[in-house]
């Protein structure tokens, strides 16, 4: 193939992130990313799915947006609001619930509505790579609020918006991930809920609920939503079934008032959320959203003792953690003087990927001698292989485990 006889790198915008490298594949050790559990995948359901729904409505697949209009697809819509007052307790309606490409794309579409640069958006202090790196781009302040076993701790959040005001500063929302928190798997109890919303109303701060881990429980009892608990609209919900069902079929949905939805709406400008996922998946779960639900978690929990039992194996006392109650995530802790960022190229080049916990923080810093583990993918036989290499990595490396 010819070379081009343009010199693009002239012409890039600035401030552009670090190129991509070609891809060359997973790891052997995979345990980066929210990637699922291949064997949960319902193949032949969602086979069935895809032939129904196309025998019956796939005509409307001839116009964007369905016929639905933009907001998504009635079914998914129709099935989010059964299972958001079920399992969640929340009262919607559909006209509430706006489908987006994933998560991700509630966020975006969020920030976009929100947010300018030079904004306050305060978050725990260890918490999703892709919302703090969302907001840094956009060249917002980004305040971590410290946690513990339960979550974000509510008198450090009240210190911080107190801080905050006095300075001048009024956040446009507190972004949290109560239930199943990435990474460190904690439930925020319901008492800390309650406290949270009183401060949101305190200071006027809207909350954004992240809940894509919430349907991931398995030892614990699921507490009530936020969003449930709020009589005041102070809450935007967002939710996921990239974490429930998969990760390649791109679909979350975001629960708002109309004021907002109605600019997302105005921002949203990429022709409609792919149909033909959300009429499957639509359908898929009308009648096997528990029996699914049931049998990953049972997967996961596997894949949790599995990775639990290699690293008291290969790494002793020399890490801590404490084991989350359901989820995909393990956060591990190491002595103080390690930075696992500066063991990661070397566990990779023997095929091993972890994210280093200084990617997972608001403060890089406070988080670097930690490391998060996706155990949802790998096999148990690539879990215990893959955790021996990764111990014999870190000894090499810093001499832990001894």
């Amino acid at each position: 193939m010819a070379e081009s006889g343009i010199d693009y790198s002239s012409l890039f915008a600035k401030n552009l992130p670090a190129a991509s490298g070609r891809w060359g594949g997973f790891p052997k050790y995979n345990f980066i990313g929210g990637h699922n559990n291949p064997d949960e995948i319902p193949v032949e359901g969602l086979i069935e799915a895809s032939a129904r729904v196309l025998r019956q409505d796939g005509q409307s697949l001839a116009t964007y947006n369905l016929s639905s209009g933009p907001l998504g697809y009635n079914g998914l819509r129709d099935f989010l609001v059964e299972k958001l007052a079920h399992y969640r307790q929340i009262r919607a309606n559909s006209d509430e619930i706006l489908i987006t490409s994933g998560s991700n794309h509630a966020i975006d579409l969020m920030n976009q509505v929100l947010l300018e640069p030079g904004d306050t958006v305060i978050t725990e202090l260890f918490t999703y790579q892709g919302a703090v790196n969302r907001l840094r781009k956009l060249q917002v302040n980004v305040v971590g609020v410290p946690l513990d076993e339960d979550g974000m701790r509510m008198d450090a959040l009240a210190m911080t918006l107190g801080d905050l005001q006095k300075q001048g500063v009024r956040p446009k929302y507190i972004y949290t991930i109560p239930t199943i928190q990435n990474p460190t798997g904690s439930i925020l109890p319901v008492e800390r809920r309650h406290e949270l919303l009183r401060l949101s109303a305190e200071y006027r701060v809207p909350i954004c609920e992240d809940e894509c881990y919430a349907d991931l429980i398995w030892d614990a009892d699921m507490p009530e939503s936020i969003r449930s608990l709020d009589p005041s609209n102070h809450v935007l919900h967002i939710g996921s079934f990239s974490k429930n069902l998969s990760p390649a079929l791109r679909l979350g949905y975001i629960l708002a008032p109309w004021e907002v939805l109605s600019q997302m709406l105005a921002c949203k400008n990429d022709g409609g959320t792919g149909a033909l996922g959300q009429m499957v998946v639509a359908d898929y779960f009308q009648n096997n959203y528990r029996a699914h639900l049931d049998q990953l978690c049972a997967s996961l929990k596997h894949k949790l003792d599995t990775l639990v039992k290699a690293l008291q194996t290969h790494f002793g006392d020399a890490v801590s953690y404490d084991v989350p109650p359901g989820g995909i995530f393990l956060w591990v802790k190491f002595p103080e003087h390690i930075d696992t960022k500066k063991v990661e190229a070397a566990a990779l080049a023997e095929g091993v990927a972890f994210n280093p916990g200084s990617d997972w923080a608001a403060d890089p810093d406070a988080a670097r001698n930690y490391l998060r583990l996706c155990f949802a993918l790998a096999s148990d036989e690539i879990i215990e292989e893959g955790i021996a290499k990764l111990a014999q990595v870190f000894r090499q490396e810093t001499g832990v485990p001894e």
